[in-house]
């Protein structure tokens, strides 16, 4: 966890200054400097914090934002409800992990994408998305949702989350688990944890709501080249065929991506090869073309002078 947000936090919900703050937790001002720098703070001092400003397991950057712990309650209780009735009505026949939040990063990575889109957050919950029970919510309840611009959002997201994670389980997660091509201790292991910032950058949504949208999308396509353009050459290096166009993933609709994912799990893709592989196969073959030939030619006394003339070279 950030200790620079912890220590935020406790000074802003205790309204206390660092000295006063320093005293409660038994260490010096100083210390408390470094912690605000980002210096590692131990699972003890974090215990301590988070009995003093009473937040239980909340990531301490996810309350920030939202304002308050109270705050936090109900955008966690919304976000919760979207994700489910998002994972609900998915079609890819793969499950959506991130929605499912066994980690309970959703809140806190859900912010964050936000943030980065440039979403400024309401200083207070809008008292319309005030979710009591989410397994009762009537028609004019989810209508107001849908109608809000900031539920809506990540309403959509998830939606296309589904899609995104969903082309990720058929074609690529098999690779990034696979010993053999040793991804993990690349930037390719960056793939799954950021595939919400992807399925974002696949919604529609105005500037003027999401005023860094466009360089959103920018630094998220360019990450995902890079990353996948690892997969693709291990595995090419590897001799592992590929099923399918993995920067479909970056560039494709999610409704493209969903549709692809599905047709999957139905195994009506089971037999296919990407052309990645027939590509490969002809330049191995070349490749021992060209290293055999001379010494068959050498051995059979034959010479051979090749007319360039003849192959319309373009030399311009």
């Amino acid at each position: 966890m950030s200790s620079e947000a912890f220590i935020e936090l406790a000074l802003t919900v205790l309204s206390c200054s660092q000295k006063e703050l320093a005293i409660r937790l038994g260490v010096s001002p100083t210390q408390i400097s470094k912690w605000k720098r980002g210096e590692h703070m131990s699972l003890e001092m974090e215990r301590k914090l988070r009995s003093l400003v009473n937040i239980g397991d909340k990531d301490p950057n996810f309350v920030l934002w939202a304002g308050s712990l109270k705050e936090a309650i109900k955008w966690e209780r919304l976000i919760r409800f979207l994700a489910d009735f998002a994972q609900e009505n998915a079609e890819t026949g793969y499950n959506t992990y991130p929605l499912k939040d066994e980690l309970d990063l959703l809140c806190w990575d859900t912010f964050r994408v936000l943030r980065e889109m440039g979403v400024t957050l309401p200083k207070e919950f809008p008292k319309e998305l005030d979710i009591k029970d989410g397994r009762a919510v009537s028609e004019q309840a989810w209508n107001r949702i849908m109608e809000n611009p900031y539920s809506s959002l990540i309403y959509e997201i998830y939606k296309s989350l589904n899609d995104v994670y969903g082309f990720y389980a058929a074609y690529i997660d098999e690779l990034i688990s696979d010993d053999e091509l040793d991804l993990i201790s690349t930037d390719a292991c960056n793939i799954e944890p950021c595939l919400l910032s992807l399925a974002a950058c696949k919604v529609e949504v105005s500037q003027e709501f999401a005023p860094k949208i466009r360089e959103f999308k920018r630094q998220n396509t360019k990450d995902y080249e890079e990353w996948l353009a690892i997969v693709k050459d291990k595995a090419f290096r590897a001799g592992i065929p590929l099923r399918a166009e993995l920067l479909a993933l970056v560039y494709n609709s999610n409704d493209a991506l969903g549709h692809e994912a599905e047709a999957e799990s139905l195994g009506f893709s089971s037999s296919r090869v990407h052309p990645d592989i027939y590509m490969n196969e002809l330049l191995v073959g070349m490749r021992i073309i060209h290293q055999a030939l001379p010494a068959i030619m050498k051995k059979l006394e034959i010479e051979f002078e090749i007319d360039e003339s003849e192959l319309h070279i373009n030399r311009s």
